[in-house]
């Protein structure tokens, strides 16, 4: 009887065990889908070493959990997005995927998120359907939409008095979309968009757009292009010497990570983003000094959005108390954070996107310089969001 009763109580014990996550003190495992090599390389590895930055200075930790990372370089490339997310989900079952760059690719990883109803944090793809039509409960972006950054240029080109532009871009969602948010803004403002010009991505051979630019001298133009493209046309542009006559202005992310390489092409551009290297705040100067000692360079906005998404992970599984069995609890705190950001305090809307201050900025030496308040709070429309 006494053995029986024994073997009873380890049984009711194990039981117990059993009712408690046995993953509990687990390691939470975060896949990194990125790009590591091609046009956006950089950018990736900025993302990394900001989301990375922001645990190490938790101590290594979220909410008392050690965090394990998971890679995977998504290569930029669509048609390999959804297997690549696979890769992550399935194989290695991570708990939250962070990525991508590429609009294109995030919006692969946003539909395998869905449907394996894995949280996902997009710390720069700026695809509009993200927080459109696609938005769910546990998906949110550190970053912000295409339209957002195209719609604040659209605000500054008209303010500043231009009244015929073109535009140029790589024809996939990033540049397309964000050229819609341009042209809605500063045809809202009285000017008129003449003509659009594309190209494939990551094709670089911009002269014969260059040379329609030259033919129908507009006021100024506007450009999505970003990475090595981005450098290269700001070069080029300068080398057929339109920079003379007609003003260039861009989405920030025209010289954002891109200056020492552009050189003196790029000094005085104008372009306008939701961070600037030279914003005087606090939270920034701390940010700054801390990458440049971690990783010996400076920081750029994906470093921003990178550090960012980890606050946003660290907001969710603070008020869950690292239980990522309380995903309505996990969910519902990464949208009500204020997150404390380099580039300001900026809240979360219901579509799961940055409500974010625009900035204008002047590419002066290596940092794009703070200059004014281009749109204050401006939050993306969410066009097809239903949740």
């Amino acid at each position: 009887m006494k053995t029986l009763l024994k073997l009873s109580a380890a049984a009711a014990a194990l039981c117990v065990a059993a009712a408690v996550p046995a993953q509990s003190n687990a390691p939470i495992k975060v896949g990194l889908m990125l790009p590591y090599t091609g046009t956006y390389a950089a950018l990736g590895t900025a993302i990394e070493n900001g989301f990375k930055l922001y645990v190490q200075e938790q101590g290594g930790k979220l909410a008392g959990r050690e965090i394990q990372y998971f890679k995977v370089d998504d290569e930029s490339e669509p048609s390999k997005g959804t297997d690549n997310a696979n890769k992550l989900i399935k194989r290695d079952q991570v708990d939250v995927l962070v990525g991508t760059v590429h609009s294109g690719v995030a919006l692969a990883m946003a539909r395998a998120a869905k449907e394996s109803n894995t949280l996902l944090i997009v710390p720069n793809a700026g695809a509009d359907a993200i927080t459109g039509p696609m938005c769910a409960p546990n998906i949110v972006r550190s970053s912000f939409s295409n339209w957002q950054p195209g719609y604040a240029t659209g605000v500054l080109m008209a303010q500043r008095g231009h009244k015929r532009a073109m535009t140029i871009t790589w024809n996939y969602a990033a540049g397309i979309e964000t050229v819609k948010g341009f042209t809605e803004a500063f045809e809202k403002g009285g000017g008129k968009v003449v003509k659009d010009l594309t190209l494939p991505f990551p094709n670089v051979e911009f002269q014969a757009l260059l040379t329609e630019i030259a033919a129908q001298k507009p006021d100024a133009v506007f450009a999505f292009f970003a990475g090595g493209g981005a450098v290269k046309f700001v070069k080029d542009y300068v080398a057929a010497g339109l920079n003379k006559t007609i003003p260039l202005y861009g989405s920030g992310f025209l010289t954002d990570g891109t200056l020492e390489a552009q050189g003196p092409a790029a000094q005085g551009l104008l372009t306008t983003l939701h961070y600037a290297d030279s914003l005087d705040i606090p939270r920034n100067n701390a940010f700054r000094k801390s990458y440049a000692l971690t990783y010996k360079a400076n920081a750029d906005v994906y470093a921003v959005q990178g550090y960012d998404a980890a606050q946003i992970l660290a907001a969710g599984l603070n008020a869950a108390k690292g239980d990522l069995s309380k995903r309505d609890v996990i969910t519902a705190a990464m949208r009500k954070v204020t997150v404390d950001s380099p580039r300001g305090k900026f809240t979360i809307s219901a579509a799961g996107n940055p409500v974010l201050d625009m900035y204008v900025r002047e590419a002066k030496g290596l940092n794009n310089e703070y200059r004014s308040v281009a749109v204050k709070a401006l939050a993306d429309p969410a066009r097809g969001c239903k949740m």
